[in-house]
């Protein structure tokens, strides 16, 4: 199994810490990861993007050319995940805050009011982990069934009080693919 997973957005929106954590639960299965993040030099606002590759074997390069999967999380960076989803890829997009939908007709399409779930779970700032939850379903990459464990190691004693509601974005992205 090998998952190439594109990840797009703006500063602010935890597209990097979204990656991280994706790279870090498969890491914590046992899979090989690398992760590739790459970002403008404002603080908030420019393009925030990142490669995650998730594989059961050796992974060669962290370079993707072509994304089984992405996750668009803003309108200006559909075009982006656009040009590197592969034919009959996945697109995850946050439809709260992209309205036009895409031009691709050859992929798999996802919407998920990514944004609004995250308000309504108490935190607009985890509709990255709303993703998590969907993306994690939707591709098999790794289970979901140690999540608690694994944001506790990744968080760590300093940002514990921030899992809780992390794990409830989660669910709330799993729960939401899981009716897909």
């Amino acid at each position: 199994m090998t998952e190439k997973t594109f990840f797009t957005g703006f500063g602010g929106q935890g597209i990097i810490s979204l990656g991280q954590i994706w790279a870090f639960c498969a890491m914590k299965e046992g899979k090989n990861v690398t992760f590739f993040p790459f970002y403008g030099a404002e603080k908030r606002g420019g393009i925030a993007r990142a490669n995650v590759i998730i594989s059961d074997t050796e992974i060669a390069s962290p370079v993707i050319s072509k994304a089984d999967s992405v996750v668009v999380m803003n309108q200006d960076s559909l075009e982006a995940a656009e040009q590197i989803v592969r034919k009959d890829g996945l697109m995850l997009i946050n439809t709260t805050l992209v309205t036009t939908p895409p031009a691709r007709k050859d992929v798999r399409i996802a919407n998920i009011t990514a944004t609004d779930i995250a308000r309504e779970t108490g935190n607009e700032k985890t509709a990255n982990m709303v993703m998590l939850g969907a993306l994690a379903v939707m591709t098999k990459a790794f289970s979901l069934d140690n999540i608690k464990n694994f944001f506790e190691e990744f968080f760590g004693e300093e940002k514990k009080n921030f899992i809780p509601v992390n794990i409830k974005a989660v669910i709330a992205g799993k729960e939401l693919a899981l009716k897909a």
